[in-house]
């Protein structure tokens, strides 16, 4: 396989195997696997969240109701900090 990094990629992977002695392959492949790792969490978390919706056990909120409770969080937050 072969693969094309833009100049300052390629600068910054050279500068790892410098930095960690270890060949650029094994960078690359501990990268993907933690890649992998993190998408499948991703994965499972949106099928779960999805799951919970479907069967009732959360619900959805408006958009302007998060919103409106965002703005009242940071409201509640401004008047605690004082100086604020």
């Amino acid at each position: 396989m072969e693969v094309h990094f833009s100049p300052d990629a390629q600068a910054r992977l050279e500068r790892m195997v410098v930095e960690t002695g270890r060949p650029l392959d094994e960078l690359l492949e501990d990268a993907l696997a933690g890649h992998e790792a993190v998408l499948q969490q991703t994965r499972e978390m949106l099928n779960s969240r999805y799951d919970d919706l479907e069967s009732g056990r959360a619900k959805l909120i408006p958009g302007d109701e998060v919103m409106a409770r965002l703005r009242e969080k940071s409201a509640a937050r401004r008047r605690a900090t004082p100086g604020a």
